[in-house]
């Protein structure tokens, strides 16, 4: 029988990341052959994955990954069971060292069915982990984005973002980290209301005016103040129309207050805003140009990315839960 020594065990959980005791079982049981001890714990993963399959993993870590070039980052989440195995550090270290292999795939499946290292693919190493941790683990968000320059945002090791813009700038850094921030905040899911389709809108407002109308009739009941329910939800059915009714409406409830004339010119443009902004919800959380920017709530995403003099060319998100 091979004698086992504290190198051996040392070596074996640099090379797996798992504990002490389970790199010493795992070469007593393969009498110090380091591949079958490798093995030993990838079946003991399956053993426990199997156990777990069922489990929900909705804690963990998340990272991102820039390529040298600023142009093509991935970000994903490394998923676990709890939030004590999601905030040890050697836990956020193989996500972190997954991400930088992530980004040279286009998708989950093959970055999974890729080697990890010499040993084993990454599918298999998270088996293994699954063994040394005693959790399910898997990956769950994966994404990939490239451009002229791209950045990112980490959020707590909860969400991450990615941000490609049109052109390298001097402010390149700053530009994609803020948006990346932003969409890490508030998410979106395409850039401007414009590229909303009607039907879409149609039924989003239906769903909402559903939710409303009920939360309204238990309010009743309950004696509450009721909600109002929308009639617009995104600035594509604001029309000139709209607007100018808009304004007429303001108009009309300041004589109705009896505000002097001479000052209506420097009231009405902010109760228009206050109508578009009531008005524009669904733009506000799905259109990211259309959000108010998260630095300064005075103006939107756009009106910040304008500054810049470049484009927005797309923006990945992945998060926990």
């Amino acid at each position: 029988m091979a004698t086992i020594t504290a190198a051996d065990v040392n070596k074996l959980r640099q090379i797996t990341g798992a504990g002490m005791m389970d790199c010493k079982k795992a070469l007593v049981e393969s009498d110090g052959d380091f591949d079958k001890a490798i093995e030993n714990l990838r079946k003991k993963g399956q053993k426990v994955a199997a156990n777990r399959s069922d489990r929900e993993s909705t804690e963990g870590a998340a990272a991102a990954f820039i390529n040298a070039e600023k142009t093509k980052g991935a970000v994903i989440t490394l998923n676990c069971e709890t939030d004590f195995v999601g905030k040890n550090e050697s836990f956020v270290s193989l996500a972190k060292a997954l991400v930088g292999k992530a980004i040279n795939f286009s998708s989950k499946e093959e970055f999974l069915a890729s080697p990890f290292d010499t040993n084993m693919t990454v599918a298999e190493k998270l088996i293994e982990q699954t063994g040394v941790i005693g959790e399910k683990i898997e990956i769950g968000g994966f994404e990939i984005l490239e451009g002229a320059f791209v950045g990112s945002y980490v959020h707590v090791n909860k969400i991450a973002a990615l941000t490609a813009i049109s052109s390298v700038i001097a402010d390149a850094e700053v530009l994609t980290k803020d948006i990346s921030m932003q969409v890490a905040s508030m998410g979106a899911d395409t850039l401007s209301y414009k590229d909303f389709d009607p039907a879409f809108i149609a039924s989003e407002l239906d769903a909402r005016i559903a939710i409303i109308e009920k939360e309204n009739e238990e309010a009743a009941r309950l004696g509450k103040t009721l909600k109002n329910v929308p009639t617009y939800i995104s600035y594509a059915q604001l029309t000139e129309e709209v607007l100018k009714q808009a304004e007429e409406d303001a108009k009309a409830e300041l004589k109705a207050e009896g505000k002097p004339e001479q000052i209506w010119d420097k009231i009405i443009p902010g109760k228009i805003q206050r109508f578009i902004s009531d008005n524009t919800t669904l733009d506000q959380e799905k259109a990211l140009l259309d959000q108010n920017f998260i630095k300064d709530d005075s103006k939107k995403v756009g009106d910040y990315v304008k500054g810049f003099n470049v484009e927005i060319t797309g923006f990945k998100r992945v998060t926990l839960g």
